[in-house]
């Protein structure tokens, strides 16, 4: 790659990295590689609203030029998670050299299971990045079966590799941004807020209105049964 110049003829120098209070950065510099891939997934434990998994591999001089310490998998369905989120989603997409996101509706997970619908999706944005031979391929928390792209499990991979975590803010904020828009099609179930989780406010809006064409019904939700209950009397 040919060097850049400023104005003054003067060589300019690489961005130094930025802080890394989590150690992600290092962790994958220190698994001796040029290339690092990531794949996280969002929404595998809600009651209403597609799972979305995201694979990534970042140009790391890019992305720590930024001096953002902040760059970790979102942990719980917090404010200060989503605005985090939605800030770093651009920082990455900038420095991604490769994004595939994949998604499977509600409707999908009824009809062949949570776990294996996780999987497949997990298996196909991994896949969907076409990384190089000697990439190191990271998966947080699963091992794929049917993914011929070779990998490891990483348990806790959002808080210990930068290239999970980037994929968990980009699955994260791809759903996130699908339920907004589910808002405005159901707007008595709070979409907006909740995200499908099964909060409080969520159970009470199936019990009162009944689920959704994007409710899983095939989770055992103790709201689905009072909404049966409350219409059965």
């Amino acid at each position: 790659m040919a060097s850049k110049k400023s104005s003054s003829g003067t060589r300019k120098s690489r961005p130094r990295p930025g802080p890394d209070p989590a150690g992600l950065f290092a962790f994958d510099r220190e698994l001796g590689t040029g290339s690092v891939a990531g794949a996280d997934e969002a929404g595998r434990g809600c009651l209403a609203g597609p799972i979305v998994a995201a694979g990534v591999v970042l140009d790391r001089r890019c992305i720590e030029g930024f001096g953002d310490g902040q760059l970790r998998g979102p942990e719980r369905l917090e404010e200060d998670d989503c605005r985090r989120a939605e800030r770093l989603y651009p920082v990455i997409m900038r420095c991604a050299t490769r994004v595939c996101v994949v998604m499977r509706s509600s409707r999908y997970i009824d009809a062949n299971g949570l776990h294996v619908s996780n999987i497949e999706i997990l298996g196909r944005a991994l896949s969907g990045l076409g990384v190089e031979p000697d990439a190191v391929c990271l998966v947080d928390g699963f091992f794929l079966p049917e993914c011929e792209v070779t990998h490891r499990k990483l348990v806790k991979g959002d808080s210990t590799s930068a290239a999970v975590a980037a994929a968990s803010v980009i699955a994260k904020v791809t759903r996130d941004r699908y339920m907004v828009k589910a808002a405005s099609l159901y707007p008595a179930y709070g979409f907006e807020g909740h995200k499908g989780y099964a909060s409080d406010l969520h159970r009470q809006a199936i019990v009162a209105n009944g689920p959704t064409p994007i409710h899983r019904l095939s989770f055992d939700s103790k709201a689905y049964s009072e909404w049966r209950g409350a219409e059965a009397a």
